[in-house]
């Protein structure tokens, strides 16, 4: 279980770390209102196998999230 917390902590990082290279601060606000919001809400779960699948899931949002930065910037 500390294992795994480590891992939506780091996650949670890495999100907000993106986020800040948003260029416009109207979009930057959006979402981290929306990743604040969105770990919050699921901040009570405790089966396994839905928090490996959310961990999983933010990951490849946050992959997109750097792909279309990259994107945007080139």
């Amino acid at each position: 279980q500390f294992l795994r917390r480590q891992q939506v902590l780091q996650l949670y990082r890495r999100i907000l770390r993106a986020i800040r290279e948003v260029p416009a601060e109207q979009d930057r606000r959006y979402l981290q209102e929306w990743a604040r919001a969105e770990f919050k809400r699921n901040k009570e779960a405790t089966e396994e196998d839905a928090i490996r699948m959310m961990i999983t899931q933010g990951n490849m949002q946050l992959q997109e999230l750097q792909r279309t930065l990259k994107l945007a910037k080139s």
